[in-house]
């Protein structure tokens, strides 16, 4: 009986080929394994990009990011059998949008694949005279993920041949799509890193500047009544307030309001409020409390500084003298009218060496002094509208008394909450301190 078993004969070329889609195939798997074994970005790219360099057997590979802020491409990494050309190329270069086959590509997010860079018009031989590589046949694929463009992937001349196929770049897609995950990846553990040591950051602040505040925000001496509301825009604000006996009989109060936010603003109000307390302590006229406060900041970092009042009245008397520091002015309500107090003074302080004016007013029982800061007046609403200092004056001169029944203090955190209703956050702080000499 005859056999029905033929003999299959396979072509040494097709076997070689299938070995070598099997070989790709297993460096596809590496590559997924390399993703899930790291999310450190040099160790990442550095192993991923080895891994593609090997599987194209190619003889330099990189990859270039895109900076969205400045919108170029930035040479973030680079391979080469020269380890002084992968050098050069880690080193800052950029493309714009457009320049180059790498710009052109991540402008269209189109995968290119050129088998004589001399011939393509595109090409940007200035690459290649910074490296001191000759770049002869190359693919490059943008990197896109879910938040758009990452970057580009370039692989460059083939050692065993002459230019790459069609093969090549379907491989090198396949790899891009995988790098793109991994540099994602990578990418998001350390933004996740850098938020969390802003967070923090901003809870060590927050901290350090509630303990420069006073322990409670209602003060009472004599016929003074003091009460404070501090309202951070953030959780770290720049506004500060404090109240002082300098000597017996007298109430002081201090209202600032520091340049800048975070740990850094943190620490400056450290400063101020100890070099205030300590000046304070040694003098009794405000405006030379001032004067030397201003002479210990100047000292400090540049760019630093804080706006600020001090006021000092006798409990018994009602005699205030004032010296101000670039503070806004603020407000007397007498008789359910409110009159604008707007005494000369000094620039704010760490800046530049200044004196200070001293101002004298004398209270009578039943009014208020209010200091705020100008977060108050230039919060805005869901229209981008300013409030405006005159507004907030004309609000608290309302014929209703409202805001002499309700306290000067909740009447405007009400007024100001209610025009800026609809917004998502606060523009700035809000601190007001509220005197009453009953």
């Amino acid at each position: 009986m005859a056999s029905d078993t033929k003999e299959i004969r396979v072509n040494e070329t097709y076997l070689r080929t299938l070995e070598r889609r099997v070989d790709d195939l297993q460096t596809l798997i590496e590559v997924s394994t390399i993703i899930s074994s790291t999310l450190d970005f040099n160790k990442l790219i550095s192993l991923v990009m080895d891994k593609a360099k090997n599987v194209m057997n190619a003889e330099a590979c990189s990859i270039l990011l895109y900076n969205k802020q400045t919108n170029k491409l930035e040479f973030a990494y680079a391979i080469s059998k020269e380890t002084a050309t992968a050098n050069v190329l880690s080193t800052p270069f950029t493309l714009d949008m457009g320049q180059g086959v790498a710009g052109w590509v991540a402008q269209t997010l189109q995968t290119v694949i050129i088998e004589d860079v001399t011939t393509d018009e595109r090409f940007f031989e200035e690459t290649d005279r910074f490296s001191g590589f000759t770049t002869k046949s190359l693919i490059a694929v943008a990197l896109v993920g879910r938040g758009g463009l990452i970057g580009v992937a370039e692989i460059l001349n083939p050692r065993d041949k002459h230019c790459f196929c069609q093969y090549d770049e379907e491989l090198f897609s396949s790899l891009c799509r995988q790098i793109t995950i991994a540099i994602e990846n990578a990418m998001f553990y350390h933004e996740s890193l850098e938020m969390e040591k802003v967070r923090q950051e901003l809870e060590i602040a927050s901290v350090l500047q509630k303990s420069f505040l006073p322990d409670t925000s209602v003060f009472r001496r004599g016929a003074v009544e003091v009460r404070a509301v501090n309202i951070p825009a953030e959780q770290v604000g720049g506004d500060i307030y404090d109240f002082i006996e300098p000597v017996g009989g007298k109430v002081g109060i201090f209202v600032g309001d520091v340049s800048g936010k975070g740990v850094s603003a943190a620490m400056y109000m450290a400063k101020i409020i100890s070099d205030f307390r300590y000046n304070a302590r040694l003098e009794d006229s405000p405006d030379v409390v001032l004067g030397n406060l201003n002479a210990a900041l100047l000292k400090g970092p540049l760019g630093m500084f804080v706006t600020a009042v001090y006021l000092i009245i006798d409990v018994s008397t009602g005699a205030v003298n004032i010296s101000n520091g670039g503070h806004p002015p603020f407000l007397l309500a007498r008789d359910n009218k409110i009159t604008v107090i707007d005494p000369p003074g000094g620039p704010p302080l760490g800046i530049i060496a200044a004196k200070y004016p001293l101002t004298s007013m004398t209270l009578n029982r039943g009014d208020r002094l209010l200091l705020i800061t100008d977060g108050v007046f230039d919060t805005k609403n869901r229209l981008g509208q300013r409030l405006g200092f005159d507004a907030l004056v004309a609000a608290l001169n309302r014929t209703d008394n409202a805001p002499y029944a309700q306290g000067l203090i909740d009447y405007v955190v009400d007024y100001v909450n209610k025009f800026a209703e609809g917004t998502r956050t606060r523009v700035d702080d809000l601190t007001l301190v509220e005197l009453r000499y009953c």
